[in-house]
């Protein structure tokens, strides 16, 4: 080997092993990782809630959908839910005087 490849393979300035307390994610890593896990935990739980809340409103309203159905195969008249819309035919109430 000539002189010119020896030192081109020698690397300069010879690599340092790291310290050890420069490589660990240390306090601060550890904070950080638990914080992120504790907010992924909470995320999973209010979408949790969220899907269970939204499955339970369906059921509701395929409850009052057949109730619905029923009572129009009957004649009879059954309001809806306010916060599904009001029916056309269904009795509409005067608002309520704050003042009584």
């Amino acid at each position: 080997m000539h002189a010119g490849q020896v030192m081109a393979a020698t690397p300069s300035p010879a690599p340092k092993v790291p310290n050890a307390d420069q490589v660990t994610p240390g306090v601060w890593g550890f904070a950080i990782i638990f914080a992120i896990g504790i907010v992924t935990i909470l995320l999973i739980w209010d979408m949790m809630r969220r899907v269970r809340r939204t499955r339970y409103r369906a059921e509701v309203n395929a409850k009052l959908d057949a109730e619905q159905s029923q009572a129009g195969d009957s004649g009879a008249v059954v309001p809806r839910d306010p916060r599904r819309g009001t029916q056309q035919d269904a009795p509409q109430q005067p608002p309520h005087d704050r003042d009584s």
